[in-house]
C-alpha cells in the first residue's frame, strides 16, 4: 500500500495512466485522481490565512491610532492657541435686539432707571422671551472711551464665572429706531440694589431696610475676597478690576455680594510674560478715592491696585464714611482717620448701624 504526496508532473498528470485504488494514505496529486488534500498544504493555506488577517488588524489599529494622534495635537494647539483676546468681539454671547430691550424696559421709561454711570445709564426691565426681570446696562456711545468700555466689559465677563461675580445674561449690539448706534449689556437682576445704598441710606430706592449688621458686613466683605481672589488667582487670564467700590458691589436677595460694572476693567495675558506690576495704564482711570495714588501718577496697574481699592471698601463699611466725605480736609483722608483712631477709639469711628446705641453703651 502507497502512501504520502502524489506529485501533479510528468507522468502523475495523466490521470488515465494510474491507479491508485486501495491506497487510501496518498494525498494530493491532479484533482482527476480524487484523492484528499496533504495536511502539509492545508496548514499552509490556513497559516496563509492568518497571517493576512493579522496584517489586516495591524493595518486598521494603526490607522485608527494615526487618526486619534492627529487629532488630538490639533485639540491642543488649537487649546494653547486660543487667546483671551482684547478684540473687538461679542461672539460667545447670544444677542437680543434692540426691540426686545426697548419693550423690556417700557421704553426705557424713567420709572425704569435704576442709575446712571460713567459710561451710560442702567435700568430695570423684564425681558419677555424669558419672562425674566433683568438690567439692562445702556452705554452713552457719545460719550469718548464708550465703545471700548462695551468690548471690555464683554471680553471681562463672557468666559469668567463665579458666584460672587454679576453674571451677564446677553448684549445687545444693534441700530436703535433713530438709526443710532446702539449697545448695551443684560445682567442678573439683584433685587437689593448696591452696598452704596445700604451704607448710605440717602442713595436710592430699594425695597428693604437699608442697614446692614456686623455680621453681614463681613460676609460682604468675604465675598468680595473671593471674587478678587478668582480674577487674580483663578482665571485663565488674570483680570484687574481697577475700579471697585460700594456702587460696583451688587447684593442679591440672600445678602450675597456680587462684584459688577467691569467697563475698565484690565484684561492680563497669560502668554505674555508681563507680569501684573508690568501692564500698561494708558486709558485706565478708576474712581478718586478709591484708585491707588500712584494710578493718578501714571503708574502701572496691579493686583495691588485692586487691593488698595479693597482696603478703602472695607474701611467705609465699617466707618460709614466715604473717601471723599467732606469732613476729610488738609490732607486728612479715611485710611488716617481709622489709623489715628485705632485701637482704643475703634468704637467712636464705627458706622452707628453697627452698633446700635444701648450695646455701645454696655460695651
Amino acid at each position: 500500500m502507497l502512501d504520502g504526496e502524489v506529485p501533479k508532473e510528468g507522468v502523475f498528470g495523466n490521470a488515465s495512466a494510474l491507479a491508485v485504488t486501495g491506497n487510501n494514505k496518498l494525498c494530493g496529486g491532479i484533482s482527476h485522481l480524487h484523492l484528499p488534500p496533504c495536511p502539509v498544504e492545508h496548514m499552509k493555506l490556513a497559516k496563509h490565512h492568518n497571517y493576512r488577517l493579522i496584517v489586516v488588524i495591524v493595518s486598521v489599529v494603526v490607522f485608527l491610532l494615526a487618526i486619534l494622534l492627529i487629532v488630538s495635537i490639533y485639540l491642543m494647539r488649537k487649546r494653547t492657541k486660543k487667546p483671551f483676546s482684547n478684540s473687538p468681539t461679542t461672539d460667545q454671547l447670544a444677542m437680543v435686539s434692540y426691540q426686545d430691550i426697548y419693550q423690556a424696559t417700557d421704553g426705557f421709561s424713567a420709572t425704569n432707571l435704576i442709575g446712571s454711570g460713567g459710561f451710560g445709564s442702567v435700568y430695570k426691565g423684564i425681558l419677555m422671551s424669558e419672562d425674566k426681570v433683568i438690567v439692562v446696562k445702556v452705554l452713552n456711545l457719545e460719550k469718548k472711551g464708550a465703545h471700548k468700555s462695551f468690548i471690555t466689559e464683554c471680553n471681562a465677563l463672557k468666559n469668567i464665572r463665579h458666584r460672587n461675580l454679576v453674571k451677564i445674561l446677553t448684549c445687545c449690539s444693534s441700530i436703535d429706531y433713530k438709526g443710532q448706534e446702539f449697545k448695551a449689556l443684560i445682567f442678573e437682576y439683584m433685587k437689593n440694589g448696591s452696598l452704596e445704598q445700604w451704607l448710605h441710606l440717602r442713595t436710592g430706592n430699594v425695597e428693604h431696610p437699608r442697614t446692614l449688621d456686623l455680621n453681614q458686613r463681613l460676609n460682604i466683605i468675604i465675598d468680595v475676597a473671593c471674587a478678587l481672589h478668582y480674577l487674580h488667582h483663578e482665571c485663565e487670564q488674570l483680570v484687574l478690576h481697577c475700579d471697585l467700590k460700594p456702587s460696583n458691589v451688587l447684593i442679591d436677595e440672600d445678602i450675597v455680594a456680587h462684584v459688577s460694572d467691569f467697563g475698565i476693567a484690565r484684561l492680563v495675558s497669560s502668554v505674555d510674560s508681563i507680569s501684573p506690576k508690568d501692564t500698561s495704564t494708558i486709558g485706565i482711570k478708576g474712581t478718586v478715592g478709591y484708585a491707588p495714588p500712584e494710578y493718578g501718577m501714571g503708574s502701572e496697574v496691579s493686583t495691588h491696585g485692586d487691593m488698595y481699592s479693597f482696603g478703602m471698601l472695607i474701611l467705609e463699611m465699617l466707618t460709614g464714611r466715604r473717601p471723599t466725605d467732606e469732613m476729610f480736609i488738609d490732607g486728612q483722608n479715611l485710611r488716617m482717620y481709622v489709623e489715628i483712631s485705632f485701637p482704643n477709639d475703634v468704637m467712636e469711628i464705627l458706622d452707628p448701624h453697627i452698633v446700635p446705641r444701648d450695646e455701645e453703651a454696655t460695651i
